[in-house]
This record gives C-alpha cells, structure tokens and sequence, in this order.
C-alpha cells in the first residue's frame, strides 16, 4: 500500500511531523505499508495538484488544508490554516475524523503526538526527543539569540541542514532516520556531517549579509536581501544582531517566490502587541501569531518591498 505524506518542507517542525505520523500510521492503520515524502512550499497560488494525492492514503502534515478528495488525514497547528472560507467551511463539514487542527501547539508535532496518544492510545517513548526538539524549534524556546545562532545541539544543526539543503533527498533521508535514531546519531552521518559543514559556512556568511544590509527603527529591523541572493536565513540572527528589537520585516527571492518574512524576537524586552499571522493575512499570507509570512510571484519585487513597508510602519506603533 502506497502512504503519500506531504509536509511543510525545508523546517524541522515539518519533517518531525512526518517523521512521527509515519509511525503512527505504520503502528496503527498501514503496517507494511510504503511511505513516499513530498515536501510543500508557500507559493503565491497556493494551489494543490490533483497530482500530489497519488496514494492510496495521503496525508498532510503542518500545511495548510487541501479540500482534495483524496486527503486522507491532516493535522495542522497554523493559525492560517485554509486558503479560502471555502475551505474552512469544506473542513468543518468533514466527518471523517482524520482531519485535525489546534493552534494552540506550538509545534505540529507536539500535536500530532498528544493528539494520537489521546485518540488511539499510541505512545513513542524513543521520539520523546524528538518530539521536545520540535516544539523548541517551532517556539522559539531557545535559551537565548545566541544559542540559536551559535546551533551547538544536534536538533540545531539538523534545521540548518533541512532548512537550506538542495532537492528533497537529503531531507528525505533526515525524516526517515527520525523514525528510530537519535538526533546525535543523525547528525553523525557522514553526509549530514558535509552538508552541514557548507551550510554553516553560508550561514556565516548571511551574519555578514544582515549585519550590513539590516537596521532597527523604533523596534522593527528591516532589511532587503534581494540583491544579495539569498533566499532563506536563520531567523533568529536580527535578534543576535539587534538584541534591543520587538519586530523583523524582510524581504527575499527565491526560484518560485518573492517572500516577506515578519517575525517577533522572543526575548523582547517589552510585550509584543501585534498578531503577525492576522498581518500577513491581509496580504494573502499568514501563520503564527508571533511569525508569519507573505509569498509574492516571482519578479514582484516591487509588491513585496511595498508591503513590507506597510508592515515595518504598522510594527513600530
């Protein structure tokens, strides 16, 4: 039997996800069955092709909600988690019992784990891990910006490499080593080992970048990697940068996307005020209440700068 898992791709919370409903689903409803892993981006259409639900079962893990037939399970914690009230309304009308949301979690995972727990009695002691990990990734719950910067433990080191690997294999091979390794273990590959030393090198590199190109305006760090060529970062280095911020608006390329990426520091000094994910709404993006993001077409450099400008004046009130 075919089992098709799409995830949120190129973030630790989305691999753990499909890492644990793999063995969720493994214990519980398709033993012997073959998982496939696709991996889904942000994209200004946000459309899903018919295409995606090629199993038998197909499920959906940390992404927004797709009314396809075929869908089997989904489990979600996003605050934005349908592209239309067309599809929250398709969602509340399901009766399958497969198709889940909270966005109380921090992490998908952490969901996915309390929810199958609570509704089927199933337990992974040896995910604890990794389970734990993901909800400090996800939150944000690291000690410090410097910690999070600096990537000392190996779940760290492991978001470097699925958040700025090439193509999906290696990630491919990260979630299924998650389903019985430790992160150490993982990261002792030798392949992870290579892949991590280059990223670490362009992640130092991008300190460089966001230390020159970045500035701070009454709480709000703003900066434009456009002309830099750089399509992802480690969100937390304004705030290593910059320790006196609330608030991160930026904006970059990608080969399928121009993104607005908006952020909070989670060690500011002073409440933050704003639902980020209610923000990026307005725009045709979304996500958490403390980050979210705005996918533009590609070229639509233009869009992207003027609604980042519009934020980054929103944020400082």
């Amino acid at each position: 039997m075919k089992v098709r898992v799409l995830f949120h791709d190129h973030c630790f919370d989305g691999a753990a996800s499909a890492a644990f409903v793999t063995r969720f689903l493994q214990a519980r409803f398709y033993p012997g069955g073959e998982f496939h892993y696709t991996g889904l981006a942000h994209r200004a259409d946000q459309l899903f092709e018919d295409s995606l639900f090629d199993g038998e079962a197909n499920v959906i893990v940390d992404f927004k909600y797709a009314t396809n037939p075929n869908l089997t399970w989904w489990f979600d914690h996003h605050q934005s988690a349908f592209l239309s009230p067309e599809d929250a309304e398709h969602f509340r009308n399901d009766t399958s019992g497969r198709k889940i949301l909270d966005p109380s979690y921090r992490s998908c995972t952490k969901f996915i784990s309390a929810w199958v727990k609570q509704h089927y009695g199933f337990e992974a002691p040896d995910l604890e891990e990794l389970v734990t990990w993901a909800d400090i990734v996800d939150g944000a719950l690291y000690e410090s910006a410097r910690a999070a910067v600096e990537m000392r433990e190996p779940a760290m080191k492991l978001t470097l490499v699925i958040e700025g690997s090439k193509g999906p294999r290696l990630v491919h091979k990260i979630i299924r080593a998650m389903q019985h390794c430790t992160l150490q273990q993982i990261v002792a590959d030798g392949e992870i080992q290579a892949a991590y030393a280059k990223l670490q090198q362009t992640h130092l590199h991008n300190i460089d970048v966001i230390r020159k190109a970045g500035s701070c305006d009454r709480g709000v760090i703003y900066f434009d990697l456009v002309d830099y060529g750089i399509e992802g970062y480690n969100k937390f280095i304004p705030y290593y940068l910059f320790p006196d911020s609330a608030y991160t608006v930026s904006v970059s390329t990608s080969t399928f996307r121009t993104k607005v990426s908006v952020g909070s520091n989670p060690w500011a000094k002073e409440p933050l005020r704003h639902n980020l994910a209610t923000i990026c709404e307005r725009y045709g993006g979304g996500g958490h209440p403390k980050v979210g993001a705005i996918s533009f077409p590609i070229g639509a450099v233009l869009e992207a700068r003027k609604a980042a400008a519009e934020i980054r004046e929103e944020l400082k009130t």
